[in-house]
């Protein structure tokens, strides 16, 4: 979920060492290097506003640790853990495009199928924007045309009316409906949730499956990842409370008596998940290694379109992943925003290391420096010669 905020969410400054934080570290991952971590988080603490954080690593070689800071409770002072789960929002984009290129190794779908070929029954569908157009692969790199994300006015005050409410597809992209596309399929980037939940739409009609039936079986139980899991109800074990701010749609504590606000189930395919960073990290090491899916489909996955109106210059975005240069060489990742939480992830394929950072709160300005610059700073901690 975006909302028209800015793709880089906002990073933590200053991470604690956990004690319960490592889970397969190996010598490549020395003490010095967590101390030196440390420091520098603590450093940027200073001039952040933000609850608790955590921060994932993956090393060359495989290892993972995690680190985190500060209170997972600000009322009841329980402090942030390293295993702590929050939303990951739109880095479970990530996770869709996976599974559509599985099908494309299996044969089951083209990328450049009509997207009517799979819903074009549904009565509603022919009313959708650029509906005879567009192909699966224009929904995955958000060149469908449907333009910059806008949301229903009722879209939240129909979330704390019905705060169980099950969303079905149409509902979520209803008032899209019958409305003029922006600009031809294909020829602008413009960020948009509702692109990945046709693409949700498309994946349940190609398998018979629901999306999160298919998600634990491809992706999370054959790759371990344990801690992962979909946000499709209000009580989400091990996820720790949100904040959101005056400038979000639903402002204060995300969770009350265990229990979410309204249902996330109504993010689903958009990014609809929560996660420890530790794994987020290493779900980005298996992912861009080659091991979701056929290796082969990997670059088809990193053909770029350039993305505007992004704060990284020369930044492209292929299928579910942004593609962009740093001093460290390319990086893939993405970032993410669910009310109350903010996340993003990076991988850096000259150096086969990933990182990812969470937050429990929304705030923008949360933290002096964009999270994708935070975690560009760990990768040189990281590679820095011992």
């Amino acid at each position: 979920m975006i909302r028209n905020r800015p793709l880089s969410s906002l990073l933590p400054a200053a991470i604690i060492l956990s004690a319960c934080a490592a889970s397969q570290t190996s010598s490549s991952d020395p003490v010095p290097v967590r101390v030196e971590l440390q420091r520098a988080l603590d450093s940027l603490r200073v001039s952040s506003r933000f609850p608790g954080a955590t921060l994932g690593v993956a090393l060359e070689d495989g290892s993972t640790f995690a680190l985190a800071t500060g209170l997972a409770d600000t009322a009841a002072r329980v402090s942030m853990r390293a295993d702590d789960r929050l939303h990951i929002g739109s880095v479970g984009k990530t996770f869709v495009a996976a599974i559509v290129l599985q099908l494309v190794e299996e044969g089951l779908l083209a990328l450049d199928d009509p997207v009517s070929r799979w819903l074009g029954e549904l009565p509603w569908y022919s009313r959708f924007p650029n509906a005879s157009s567009l192909t699966v692969r224009t929904l995955l790199n958000h060149t469908s045309g449907i333009g910059v994300e806008e949301w229903d006015p009722d879209y939240f005050p129909t979330l704390l009316r019905e705060p169980d409410k099950i969303w079905t597809v149409e509902e979520r992209v209803r008032f899209l409906l019958d409305t003029p596309a922006r600009y031809p399929v294909g020829e602008v980037w413009a960020y948009q949730d509702f692109n990945y939940h046709l693409i949700g739409a498309v994946i349940e009609r190609v398998t018979g499956a629901p999306y999160e039936v298919e998600l634990r079986r491809r992706l999370l139980e054959p790759l371990g990842l344990r801690e992962t899991r979909p946000a499709d109800r209000r009580e989400l074990p091990g996820l720790v409370q949100g904040y959101a701010t005056e400038g979000d749609p639903v402002p204060g504590p995300m969770i009350r008596d265990g229990r979410m606000l309204f249902n996330p189930q109504t993010e689903w395919t958009a990014g609809g998940m929560i996660a420890t960073s530790e794994e987020l990290a290493r779900w980005m090491k298996l992912l861009f290694e080659g091991r979701a899916f056929d290796r082969a489909l990997l670059p088809t996955m990193l053909d770029g379109v350039p993305a505007s109106g992004v704060p990284w210059p020369n930044t492209r975005y292929g299928l579910g992943v942004f593609l962009r240069p740093t001093p460290l060489g390319m990086s893939y990742g993405h970032s993410g925003y669910f009310p109350g939480y903010r996340a993003d992830a990076m991988y850096f394929p000259d150096h086969r290391i990933a990182v990812a950072v969470q937050l429990n709160t929304s705030a923008r300005d949360a933290t002096p420096t964009p999270t994708s610059e935070f975690l560009i700073q760990v990768a040189r901690i990281l590679l820095r010669p011992a």
